[in-house]
């Protein structure tokens, strides 16, 4: 008998049949089939018997940002809290804590889970806004000790999920619903990489190198869903934060839903559906030689039950080679991990450059190793990003060209100082990455400082006035 089982869902009705550049809602049939198909997956696994004492369920979708096709699809989010809600759940909770550079109050309000939450009785929770305790990564030692370990050993963690999902685990349900996307930085963002939330934004500029893998499974260590579901309504291939310029090269329009009570054997599912296996995805195989797999080892011990005979493909998961002619990147030869300094800035230029008309006609310097002649041929104005770069280069630099022409980005890359930059040199106004009434995100965004949101993100201004 094998160690657990996946379901996989096909669903039947029609994608749009217009470009995917053009984001819409889902059709009604399509609609209809979502809301059947996800409570046919949680019956499959007991249905209403999965709830535990204190009847309250616990929903954490990717939320990440407002980019078409990054976030989970709200169709699937309110499926998902009406069918608790129907079987017997006081309460449901929606919670997530957006990445760098978004405050969650106003990617809920983008999205639309704000207007799910009112229409459904979910309770929103902003992570961000919540006070912390602290926590230990505990997978590798200090860089102190050893020369590839962690920079920060640290983190903070919001209180909400200490005390519900892990003081109280046995009492609350937990249903981590993820979108089914390729990650240019750790292969696939599913099930485990969707708790990257829960470290707050200062925390996750440490370590976004090399060791971010290490840190995913650290977090999984204290935090471990009762059942995953994975919204494949979309997939994503080039990364997990495509272009919408390029949607119809970087999504495909797959109809499907995963579902499982193994994290991480239903992630091996997800990335299955991509062609990806543990050779492309560090991170699931360090959560099994850690044992957070329940004796999962491999693709081999799961039962999936669904046909997925179909996925022959080993999508891409790196970055869509296009990006501005006149912007000069510039990568240390000795060190320059995709993890943070490189993919995370190239991601945001792509976006800002094919999605928003961003300007080029300036250098990006990342990691270690430069040639000091290549360096000195700079002209313009430059951002430096990550540690590596600006201990190396960033005194050069400044002395030569003037800190009026120098960007930092600091730790591994820090995206909200990248954006800020980037808005500020490609004259981006920051407010366009929230496409709703500006009273209203500006309204978001003040809400989010009163209640306290530890969120790193760049000022309204940053393309007007230099802030980095």
């Amino acid at each position: 008998m094998s160690k657990a089982t996946v379901v996989v869902r096909h669903l039947n009705a029609p994608h749009q049949t217009e470009s995917l550049t053009k984001f819409q809602p889902l059709n009604d049939a399509l609609k209809a089939e979502v809301d059947t198909a996800v409570g046919e997956l949680f019956d499959r696994f007991g249905g209403a018997a999965l709830l535990k004492e204190s009847k309250e369920v616990f929903v954490k979708p990717n939320g990440i940002d407002g980019q078409p096709y990054c976030y989970t699809r709200p169709e699937v989010v309110e499926a998902v809290i009406r069918y608790w809600y129907a079987h017997g759940a006081k309460k449901v909770y929606l919670f997530e804590n957006s990445t760098q550079s978004n405050a969650t109050r106003l990617v809920y309000a983008v999205v639309g889970y704000d207007a799910i939450c009112k229409r459904t009785g979910a309770v929103p929770v902003y992570l961000d806004e919540d006070k912390t305790v602290e926590f230990t990564f505990e997978g590798k030692p200090s860089e102190k000790d050893d020369p590839s370990g962690y920079q920060k050993t640290t983190f903070p963690m919001p209180r909400f999920i200490v005390k519900n999902l892990i003081e109280n685990r046995d009492k609350n349900l937990y249903v981590d619903l993820p979108k089914l996307k390729t990650h240019s930085m750790a292969g696939v963002t599913l099930g485990v990489k969707n708790q990257w939330a829960f470290p707050i934004h200062p925390a996750r500029g440490f370590d976004h190198n090399y060791n971010l893998p290490y840190k995913l499974v650290d977090v999984l260590r204290y935090v471990q869903p009762d059942f995953t579901l994975i919204d494949g309504v979309e997939g994503t291939i080039y990364g997990h934060y495509p272009v919408t310029a390029l949607a119809d090269e970087c999504v495909l329009p797959l109809k499907l839903l995963i579902g499982g009570t193994n994290v991480v054997a239903t992630d091996l599912v997800g990335a299955r559906v991509f062609g990806l296996d543990l050779s492309d995805v560090p991170h699931l195989r360090i959560a099994i030689e850690r044992g957070y797999s329940n004796g999962v080892t491999s693709l081999s011990d799961v039962q999936i039950e669904g046909d997925v005979s179909m996925y022959q493909t080993k999508y891409p998961y790196d970055l869509y080679d296009r990006f501005p002619k006149d912007v000069k990147v510039i990568k240390g030869k000795k060190l320059c991990c995709k993890q943070g300094c490189q993919n995370n800035p190239l991601t945001l230029l792509q976006i800002l450059y094919l999605d928003h008309g961003g300007r080029g006609g300036w250098t990006m310097v990342m990691g270690e190793g430069h040639d000091a002649k290549e360096i000195d041929a700079i002209t313009g104005k430059v951002l430096i990003v990550g540690d590596c770069a600006i201990n190396e280069v960033g005194d050069r630099l400044i002395s030569r060209l003037g800190k009026k022409n120098v960007y930092l980005s600091r730790k591994c890359n820090s995206l909200a100082d990248s954006a800020a930059a980037m808005f500020h040199l490609m004259h981006v106004n920051p407010m366009e990455f929230a496409p709703i009434n500006p009273i209203k995100a500006t309204t978001c965004l003040l809400l989010s400082k009163l209640h306290g949101s530890s969120a790193l993100v760049p000022s309204v201004f940053s393309n007007i006035f230099k802030t980095v």
